[in-house]
């Protein structure tokens, strides 16, 4: 009955999606972890249960899978974390209501308003003291991620159970999209979860959920996804081109310039594998669809070897327009410069890693963009990478390198070989390393700031993004800037040696927290000064941070009190990440001016 006047043009129910009657409606089902159907007659509440007395379920949603288990149990969080391979990343919770959030973590009026909205993303809420949930959800941070339920079914889950929160983390394999069918659930997390939740719908685009942080009443987009895209940015000077954005290798997004919106698709991931290029590609096509774009222009990053270049050049042959390379570091400022509407700034861009246009690895950087481009001002001093990449995965190799020069380097790093995974061999192998004149050097804010976290032994190996920074972040909360040290810098460069002996020379004196403090102040007070000072000689009134550190609360505070208290205007972003997901966008903002 309700399909006929579903489809029935004449009816006044004729397509009217809010018909979901339980004879003809969406079918919702149990089933055992290989797929097989578990009878129950009401499988939402029954897996409310489930999730309680600690199975772990996959549930599936509007834009994907999540995988779903207790919060105040431990044991069920370390067995997905062991099937997942995810020892240390932080894992998403939803809450039954805001005033059950209230009762683990500290929730200020801004983030209740954001997390009661009708975007409902993920918001990273400080750990209350006495915060009872497992410590195995966030390991090692002061905050965790929260959202509220956003579709019946969630709100159904509660019902009969007594859990204040379910882990509700997405169920994507390592580096891959969120599964979004149900036949590639049961192969994929078979052996991870216990039980699915199906329904029969098809999800015909998956978007992850977003995640925000606020700094004061200041909101930071970590990741702009459900809730947010593809609602347009509205730009107050429209671009003379349509211009087409691919992003750059992580946290993907791409973006559509058109006139005065800029559309950013849903949250990608990091396009290193075939998978999530090919997501990348779909998306990319159904934004073009949908804002019945003509692409006149494609910008993308400069490095060479990034897939989303090649992608970029392949879909310049294939709509017959220019490609432009747009340095990462310049993305992220006109990224700033897009939101604010502002036609020259001296921006401050910190991350772990941007292809510079001189060739080498950039991520401590001072620029000076308008309409005409950029000049690189400054950046802080270069470090040498003892290992190459190796040195972003155990920052130990990164502080070795930074005091080679300093201190006894072999004794120390051999002292430390239980924290590496060749033990004494790779630490032999580092001091060997050591030696030679010709390392992969970086001006990067991040890899600095993991070698600290690691020489204060507060974090020895990535196994996320960003964790080494994450971790100090968390420490340095309770700390205070105990070394108070006058940055040094020398012609354009932040010496950033001086920083690194200190905390060293320091580590078993003084406070862990007051050292971690201290040397994300060192970090920020360097970097507003070179910005200042370069403003002043250039009459710019406006200072900007972006990048992957902006994230960070005491270094984003730190740098806008000096700005300000010199007289100048301070931005940072509001409606786009600071991190690589705003990317896309500058890149669309820096090619639109170089298509004019």
């Amino acid at each position: 009955f309700c399909s006929k006047e579903f489809g029935n043009p004449s009816n006044r129910r004729f397509h009217a999606q809010t018909v979901a009657c339980n004879k003809c409606g969406p079918k919702v089902y149990l089933t055992a972890n290989d797929g097989q159907p578990i009878e129950h007659k009401d499988p939402i509440r029954e897996t409310g249960k489930l999730l309680q007395e600690g199975y772990i379920v996959a549930i599936k949603g509007n834009g994907g899978f999540h995988v779903a288990t207790a919060t105040t149990q431990s044991e069920p969080i370390a067995r997905l974390r062991k099937a997942k391979h995810r020892t240390q990343k932080p894992f998403a919770i939803m809450a039954r209501d805001i005033e059950t959030a209230k009762s683990f973590a500290e929730v200020s009026s801004s983030e209740a308003e954001l997390l009661t909205s009708y975007i409902k993303p993920i918001v990273l809420l400080k750990k209350r003291d006495d915060c009872y949930l497992s410590e195995l959800i966030s390991p090692g941070l002061h905050n965790i991620g929260v959202m509220l339920p956003y579709t019946g079914l969630h709100y159904m889950l509660f019902d009969d159970v007594r859990e204040p929160a379910f882990v509700m983390t997405s169920a994507n394999p390592p580096n891959e999209p969120i599964v979004a069918e149900n036949q590639l659930a049961v192969k994929r997390l078979g052996s991870v979860v216990d039980f699915f939740l199906f329904h029969n719908r098809v999800i015909a685009h998956r978007c992850d959920d977003s995640v925000v942080r606020f700094h004061g009443v200041n909101q930071s987009l970590i990741r702009r996804s459900r809730g947010y895209a593809p609602e347009p940015i509205r730009l107050k000077r429209p671009a003379n081109s349509c211009v087409l954005g691919v992003g750059a290798e992580l946290n993907v997004t791409s973006c559509v310039l058109l006139r005065d919106k800029a559309f950013v698709s849903q949250h990608i991931g990091d396009v290193e594998n075939l998978e999530t290029l090919r997501f990348l590609k779909k998306a990319v096509n159904h934004l073009i669809k949908l804002t019945n774009s003509k692409i006149e222009f494609i910008a993308c990053d400069l490095h060479p070897k990034f897939n989303t270049t090649r992608l970029a050049y392949d879909l310049g042959n294939k709509f017959e327009c220019s490609v432009a390379s747009v340095q990462h570091h310049y993305a992220h400022i006109a990224s700033l410069m897009g939101e604010h509407d502002i036609s020259e700034m001296v921006g401050i861009a910190c991350d772990g890693f941007g292809y510079g246009s001189d060739g080498k690895a950039w991520g401590g950087e001072v620029l000076h963009c308008s309409q005409d481009g950029f000049q690189r001002l400054g950046h802080l001093q270069e470090q040498p990478m003892v290992g190459g990449d190796l040195a972003t995965l155990y920052p130990l190799r990164m502080a070795a390198g930074m005091l080679h020069d300093m201190v006894d380097v072999e004794g120390w790093i051999l002292s430390e070989s239980k924290r590496f995974p060749h033990g004494k061999t790779e630490a032999q192998i580092i001091v060997k390393q050591l030696e030679k004149e010709s390392l992969l050097k970086t001006t990067s804010c991040g890899r600095v700031l993991d070698a600290v976290s690691a020489m204060l032994g507060i974090c020895y190996e990535r196994t996320y993004e960003g964790e080494p920074a994450m971790k100090l972040e968390s420490v340095a909360m309770e700390g205070k800037d105990i070394l108070d040290l006058t940055p040094e810098i020398r012609g354009n460069t932040v010496d950033t040696t001086l920083l690194v002996h200190e905390i060293f020379n320091q580590r078993n004196k003084q406070p862990v927290a007051d050292l971690a403090f201290s040397a994300e102040s060192y970090l920020a007070n360097g970097l507003a000064q070179l910005a200042i000072e370069n403003a002043e000689r250039l009459d710019v009134k406006t200072i900007g941070f972006s990048g992957g550190v902006a994230y960070n609360e005491h270094i984003t505070q730190i740098i806008r009190k000096n700005v300000e208290k010199n007289g100048f205007r301070f931005v940072v972003h509001n409606m786009v990440p600071p991190g690589d997901g705003g990317i896309a966008f500058g890149q669309t903002i820096a090619a639109s001016l170089i298509a004019q």
